[in-house]
Parts: structure tokens; C-alpha cells; sequence
């Protein structure tokens, strides 16, 4: 089966998402988006999987976002994928991509309802957060 993330190691959301794809008994195809981002047409193809919005995906709480306005509602949906293809850190992440869909995995537990095989065991997120028991039993 093929899983591939937009994953930051950085990030403790997609360190969860990734280690919840890990504890379904998958190892994903792991994008570092930052290092390579998707290309405008792979952003559009994300976002229409995902059926969001440009917006909806674009990072407000970073650097690039203030420094080029971005909160003004004069940029057109091209331009904003431009800026994100152009700064991969306006891409808000996790993305992943299973055969049962495309998600934006924030919370991280929303990679659950894409997951194609069941988690086999107790997950606790970073933050202490038990999310899975240790039959596998999603708790939240």
C-alpha cells in the first residue's frame, strides 16, 4: 500500500501523524517538503484531493506569511500557491495521501480516518496525550 506525507521532522504534529502511519504496520513514502516542495501543479492536485480551499492550507503563523502580506485579501488563489511553491514553510503540514484519501492531518489523529490498516497497539502522542489504546482502540 501507498502512504506518502509532506512531513517536518520539526514539527510535532507530523512527528505524531507519521508515527501513527508507523503503528498502522505502514512505512510511508516521506516527502520533506521543505527541501522539496511540490511543484503548483502537485499543490493543486493536493488541494483538490483534500477539497480545501488555497487558504486553508497556508500557514499564517510564520515569517513569510507577515513579511509578504499574505492576510490582505488582494492575492488571487495562483498567487498564493506561487508564494507557498516558493516558500514551502506557507505550506501548513501534515498532508498525507492513502488510497482512502488526502488529508491535512492537523490534529494529527485526522490520519486515522485515511489509515487503510487498523493501529496495532497503544499510541501516546508527544505531549503525553493517550490517543490509542493497547488493543489498538482509537480513544479520541
Amino acid at each position: 500500500m501507498s502512504i506518502t506525507i509532506y512531513h517536518n521532522p520539526n514539527c510535532g504534529t507530523s512527528r505524531n501523524t507519521l508515527a501513527l502511519i508507523r503503528n498502522s504496520g505502514d512505512e510511508p513514502h516521506i516527502i520533506y517538503y521543505l527541501e522539496t516542495p511540490p511543484s503548483q501543479a502537485e499543490l493543486k492536485a493536493l488541494l483538490e484531493k483534500m477539497g480545501i480551499g488555497v487558504r486553508d492550507v497556508l500557514r499564517k503563523n510564520v515569517e513569510p506569511y507577515a513579511t509578504l502580506g499574505l492576510e490582505e485579501d488582494r492575492f488571487s488563489d495562483e498567487q498564493l500557491i506561487d508564494f507557498m511553491v516558493q516558500y514551502p514553510l506557507l505550506i501548513n503540514r501534515p498532508i498525507v495521501v492513502t488510497p482512502l484519501g488526502t488529508r491535512l492531518c492537523r490534529p494529527a489523529e485526522k490520519v486515522l480516518d485515511i489509515l487503510p490498516n487498523p493501529q496495532q497497539g497503544m499510541f501516546v502522542k508527544e505531549d503525553g496525550e493517550v490517543i490509542i489504546d493497547e488493543t489498538g482502540k482509537r480513544l479520541k
